[in-house]
């Protein structure tokens, strides 16, 4: 029912069911790899109102921490997953979902868990590439030099009160208001880098 494409490897279909509603990949010598596709075989689709919520393993000594990369359905066959950010020292212990005794982890083992579940259920689930930091961290980055750009171009056109021209049809705005907005959006910034969606 499933498949799983490696960025350079050939195609893998050998999933292991570990429970009813369960599957298992294993990718070897996972170190360097970036995008992983997983896909439905078009052999047999869900049954209505289930989809598989695709989970993530890197390899790790102390034993397997899954994430959640996001979910694949009849209405979404497949996706291509980046994984390459996903280091298992940014990684979060999920206790709710468990592959069995053949989620094994080796030292250059990686693995991809596919669980079957209601459709309802995985709409509400948040996958960890959604909030990752390393993907928060470029938007900060631009949002900073954006603000500090568009403070430098407005600073430009600075002019003391005794060298303003009365001129009527201009609104004048304090620079202090400016720098005011500027030091608020920033400290917002920080506290919560998604403040701007609410």
């Amino acid at each position: 029912m499933f498949g799983i494409i490696v960025s350079g490897r050939l195609v893998q279909s050998d999933a292991q069911q570990v429970s009813e509603n369960q599957f298992l990949f294993n990718i070897p010598e996972a170190d360097n790899i970036n995008h992983v596709v997983v896909f439905m075989t078009g052999q047999m689709p869900f049954p209505d109102g289930l989809g598989g919520a695709v989970y993530f393993s890197w390899p790790r000594p102390e034993g397997p921490v899954w994430l959640l990369l996001g979910h694949i359905s009849n209405q979404k066959p497949s996706v291509i997953f980046k994984i390459g950010n996903l280091k298992p020292s940014s990684c979060e212990m999920d206790g709710q979902i468990h592959f069995g005794s053949l989620a094994l982890q080796q030292s250059h083992l990686a693995q991809i868990g596919i669980s079957v579940e209601p459709l309802i259920q995985l709409s509400q689930q948040t996958p960890v590439t959604s909030h990752s930091e390393t993907s928060l961290a470029p938007f900060m980055e631009f949002s900073t030099k954006m603000l500090e750009n568009f403070f430098n171009f407005a600073t430009s056109f600075a002019v003391k009160q005794a060298e303003m021209m009365p001129n009527p049809s201009e609104t004048y705005v304090p620079l202090s208001t400016l720098h005011k907005w500027y030091e608020a959006f920033q400290r917002r910034m920080t506290q919560n880098p998604n403040f701007w969606k609410s």
